[in-house]
C-alpha cells in the first residue's frame, strides 16, 4: 500500500519506518531538513515541504495514495490547515493526530476518517491496524502471533462459524463474536452499543456489522484480511 506521512516526531517517524519495513511505500513529509536527511535511509520517500502550503500538497500523488496520515503533534494549528487541506483536495482516507480534546472536535467537523491519539496508542499497533483490511484493532502477544478485533466480510454475512470453518480454512480460531444492540435510554432514546457473545459457538450466525475477535500468526492474520482487488474469500 501507499502512504503519506506527515511530521516526523516520534510517533510519525516510528510509523513510517515500520510501514516501510513491511514492504508498503511511505512518502514522510516534514519541514526540517535535518529530520528528512536523518530518516531517508530509513523510510520510502522523505520530503521537506510545508504542508500548510495548499499548492505544493497538490504537487503529491494523492490519487494514488492509499492512506494520508497527519502525524504533527508540536503545532496544532498547522496540524489543522494540513488535514483540511487534505480533505478539500479528497483522498483516500484521512487521518488526523489529535492533542486535546478541542482539537479532536475540530477534527471531527473537519470530517477525518479516523483520529490518533498517540499518548495512548502506540506506532506499531497502528501500522498493524493499517496494513491490515478491515482490522478494527489489534493486539499483538508476540512477533509472531496476534489477536485481532475485524469486520465481517460481506462474502460471509448469514453464514455461520462452522459453515466458513476458519481453523480449516484460514488456521485461525474465532475467540468470540461482538454484535451490535440496540438499547434504550431513560429518556427513550436509542443507541447502539457492543454486546460480546462469550465462547464462540460453532452455530452462531454472522451478520453484517459483527466484529469477529481471531487468534492466529500474524502470517495467517494478514493472508485472510489482506486481500487483493477481485480476489474472493
Amino acid at each position: 500500500m501507499k502512504y503519506i506521512i506527515v511530521g516526523l516526531g516520534n510517533f510519525g517517524a516510528s510509523l513510517a519506518e515500520k510501514l516501510t519495513a513491511q514492504g508498503n511505500e511511505v512518502i514522510a513529509i516534514d519541514t526540517s531538513m535535518t529530520k528528512v536527511d536523518h530518516f531517508k535511509e530509513r523510510i520510502s520517500h522523505t520530503i521537506c515541504m510545508d504542508a500548510t502550503d495548499e499548492h505544493t500538497v497538490q504537487g503529491l500523488p494523492l490519487q494514488d495514495t492509499d492512506v494520508v496520515l497527519v502525524a504533527i503533534g508540536e503545532d496544532q494549528g498547522a496540524n489543522i490547515m494540513t488535514t483540511a487541506i487534505f480533505k478539500n483536495l479528497a483522498v483516500k482516507r484521512l487521518i488526523s493526530r489529535a492533542i486535546n480534546p478541542l482539537h479532536e472536535k475540530i477534527l471531527q467537523a473537519i470530517g477525518v476518517d479516523e483520529i490518533v491519539h498517540p499518548e495512548e496508542e502506540t506506532a506499531e499497533r497502528w501500522a498493524k491496524k493499517l496494513c491490515l483490511t478491515n482490522v478494527v484493532d489489534s493486539h499483538e502477544l508476540n512477533a509472531d502471533y496476534s489477536i485481532i478485533e475485524a469486520n465481517v466480510p460481506a462474502e460471509y454475512t448469514g453464514k455461520t462459524v462452522r459453515e466458513i470453518n476458519f481453523r480449516r480454512k484460514y488456521n485461525l480460531l474465532v475467540l468470540t463474536i461482538i454484535k451490535k444492540k440496540e438499547v434504550k435510554s431513560l429518556l427513550g432514546k436509542t443507541r447502539m452499543e457492543e454486546d460480546v457473545q462469550g465462547v464462540a459457538a460453532a452455530d452462531t450466525n454472522l451478520a453484517t456489522g459483527d466484529i469477529l475477535v481471531l487468534f492466529g500468526a500474524n502470517s495467517d492474520l494478514q493472508a485472510f484480511l489482506k486481500l487483493k482487488k477481485g480476489e474472493q474469500l
